[in-house]
């Protein structure tokens, strides 16, 4: 076991907690930046041994500590979740901590950090309120012209390269806006449009396929899981946010192998 992922696990937790206030708040149209956390249900101030992520949901068996009304479970799901995924993001990166490349393999694994956090925050949102806020999706576009920028400060991609990314945000942009336009958007919704511009950026070609068809693949079984369940009608809504999402975190790491291992199959016929 490698030690050094129980601090990393313990920061993603705190960063998840984090994020639970960003997508409250976020809702509520106020600031995260300020002001004290306090029970959604009793607004009474939450004390310090009130905010430790995961065990004071355990420890108050889901209440709230003053007013006994139930904490959503949305809390220590998100900060579980993300505690994995930076634990995960971590081993799968394979830092060498005395490799000549440490500082940008650290370089990357902050960019991946960054990326999982916004998508948490997508998914968490778009999943409770069937909406993916543009000030997250901007957050997201931010972090990804960085790290294109600086790959392409050190040489690491060329012209071709970036344009091959920005032509990839632009073609999922257009896919989903040809749902949205024809649909009069009952099909998508215009948020998914500007994510998918997002999920191109990141993602490049042609992962950005793999991210795509990952995330159609999972949204229809789960669509049909819902009416098998009589949990939704054909016509339901289903936000699709959150399919993107885990799509897009699949093509992050196993997109290429996708990719490489579908042509081969390809190829034998």
């Amino acid at each position: 076991m490698q030690i050094e992922i129980i601090p990393i696990f313990i920061l993603g937790l705190l960063v998840g907690s984090f994020l639970n206030c960003v997508i409250w708040r976020t809702n509520k149209k106020q600031s995260f930046l300020k002001g004290r956390s306090y029970c959604p249900h009793c607004k009474h101030p939450l004390e310090w041994y009130d905010l430790f992520p995961v065990f004071s949901f355990v420890f108050l068996k889901g209440r709230c500590r003053y007013c006994k009304k139930p904490i959503s479970k949305q809390y220590p799901l998100v900060e579980l979740g993300v505690g994995l995924l930076f634990v995960f993001t971590y081993l799968q990166t394979r830092i060498d901590l005395l490799g000549p490349n440490l500082s940008y393999n650290l370089y990357h694994l902050v960019f991946l950090w960054a990326i999982i956090s916004i998508f948490t925050i997508i998914f968490a949102y778009d999943l409770k309120h069937y909406m993916i806020p543009d000030e997250i999706t901007v957050a997201g576009l931010i972090v990804a012209v960085t790290w294109l920028g600086f790959n392409f400060y050190l040489k690491l991609f060329s012209f071709t390269d970036l344009f091959f990314y920005l032509f990839s945000a632009i073609g999922a942009a257009i896919f989903f806006f040809c749902f949205w336009f024809f649909s009069h958007g009952k099909a998508m919704g215009f948020g998914d449009v500007k994510l998918a511009f997002l999920l191109g950026l990141i993602l490049g070609w042609p992962n950005i396929i793999a991210g795509l068809f990952i995330s159609f693949l999972l949204g229809g079984i789960m669509g049909i899981i819902l009416i098998a369940l009589k949990k939704r009608k054909l016509k339901s809504a289903v936000p699709f946010g959150p399919f993107l999402v885990v799509g897009t975190l699949v093509a992050i790491f196993y997109g290429t192998s996708l990719m490489n291992w579908y042509l081969s199959l390809s190829f034998k016929r």
